[in-house]
């Protein structure tokens, strides 16, 4: 079977993203957030002692997101290079996300602060699962698509996950806001109910993923300990990144800006909740602007790409957000501005940017290799930056948000990481090669 081109493998391949962006959304963005702010707040207390200490609700929320990825950036480096020396990448996607799948579903046995263990737990092993998936899910990219088509087909699976994890919101929301059509089910038991399918909705179509995915597309036949010859295989990559100026400018950009875009995933509900007091079926709708509107962004800068280049057109989505920071931070009634509309207005121009700055920096990063055949362990350099900047980013937004009590003061953070981004990405455009169009960046 001719594995480059082949529609049926791409449409199985974007299918994950339909599977897994349920976990981004509902317990990510949308329900889990706002639940875990009600089981943990009241309105004289917003503080909860979790392992001996006490913590703000929201910022433990942040803290436990980059307890996750921390442990995800310390191990998909080796488990990427093993896989790809021994020719696993679709096992070690399958696992991570079963595992995923899984702590979704044991959300909805945390029902009050003393089930919270489970609620922190969960997330932090949901959010591994995902993390961990994902790194694999990237690297099959280069193998299922030529340089051409890249930005389209990474951008059809972005499209596929907007749709898929808005199809199941939409569906929990029913629960929520009509109990009648479900028997007169309270809203906290309809929010569980949602958690549980998040799990089942990830497993069961992360199956015609798994059917259809080649696996060990390169045909290696490994010999000798896994673990120590995939130390080597991390070496080898190492230092071929070392040497290649191209990829290491991009990585740190990608390791800045990201760090900016993974924050607003995980904050927005938060900061409109916390600092905005914008009731829980806006946010949700807002949420749902979001990513309805992303879906346009994502094929929008793959044609934007086409026609200015890759580096072009991220730079002009940095700049964006950069100016949706500045928005973000005047959002308050002091400066005369309508919160609940400029809130809606920055959310519906985040899902543009965000669509767009996602996509195009999966397609970027797998064209400007070099030709290899360890993709997972070139991806998992890609999944270092990505995880690392997703740690510091909800850390220093956890941390400055409970040393100063605002949420505003986190958000200056936020744009200097996307004015460093962009700073980086104007390097890159300066050399000629780094802004051709068609099949290049």
């Amino acid at each position: 079977m001719n594995i480059k081109g082949n529609k049926k493998i791409i449409r199985a391949w974007a299918m994950y993203d339909w599977a897994n962006s349920s976990y981004s959304l509902v317990i990510t963005s949308a329900l889990f957030p706002i639940y875990f702010h009600a089981i943990t707040t009241t309105p004289e207390n917003n503080t909860v002692r979790f392992l001996g200490r006490n913590f703000n609700s929201d910022s433990l929320q942040t803290y436990a997101i980059s307890i996750a990825f921390l442990v995800i950036a310390a191990i998909n480096p080796l488990l990427s290079s093993i896989a790809d020396y021994s020719g696993n990448k679709k096992k070690f996607m399958y696992f991570f996300s079963t595992l995923g799948a899984a702590a979704c579903s044991s959300l909805f046995f945390f029902t009050s602060l003393d089930t919270l263990w489970i609620g922190v737990f969960g997330v932090v092993l949901a959010a591994i699962g995902y993390a961990g998936s994902i790194v694999f899910y990237n690297a099959f990219l280069p193998e299922i698509a030529e340089s051409e088509d890249q930005d389209k087909v990474s951008a059809k699976g972005f499209a596929m996950g907007y749709i898929g994890s808005s199809l199941l919101l939409i569906f929990s929301l029913t629960m929520i806001l009509f109990p009648d059509w479900y028997g007169g089910i309270s809203s906290g038991m309809a929010t569980r109910i949602a958690f549980l399918l998040v799990g089942i909705w990830w497993f069961g179509f992360a199956q015609y993923t798994f059917h259809y995915l080649p696996n060990n597309v390169y045909n290696r036949k490994p010999e000798g300990k896994f673990v120590r010859n995939g130390y080597r295989e991390l070496k080898k990559v190492w230092n071929e990144l070392k040497h290649t100026s191209r990829l290491k400018t991009f990585l740190l950009s990608f390791f800045f800006y990201n760090m900016g875009v993974q924050t607003v995933m995980y904050v927005a509900t938060l900061f409109g909740d916390g600092e905005l007091h914008l009731s829980s079926s806006i946010l949700i709708a807002i949420i749902l602007i979001i990513q309805f509107v992303a879906i346009g962004g994502a094929y929008l800068f793959s044609t934007l790409s086409r026609r200015f280049g890759n580096i072009t057109s991220l730079c002009i989505s940095l700049f964006i957000w950069v100016l949706i920071c500045i928005g973000a931070y005047f959002c308050d009634k002091k400066y005369g501005v309508d919160e609940q509309t400029m809130f809606i207005i920055l959310a519906a121009v985040v899902g543009l940017v965000m669509g767009g700055v996602q996509s195009l920096s999966r397609s970027t990063y797998s064209k400007i290799l070099p030709e290899t055949i360890d993709h997972a362990s070139y991806f998992s350099f890609f999944d270092v930056c990505d995880k690392l900047g997703t740690v510091l980013g909800t850390f220093a937004f956890g941390f400055i948000n409970e040393q100063t009590g605002s949420m505003r003061n986190s958000i200056i953070v936020l744009a200097s990481f996307f004015i460093i981004g962009l700073f980086l990405l104007l390097r890159m455009r300066k050399n000629p090669s780094d802004a051709l169009k068609g099949s290049q960046v």
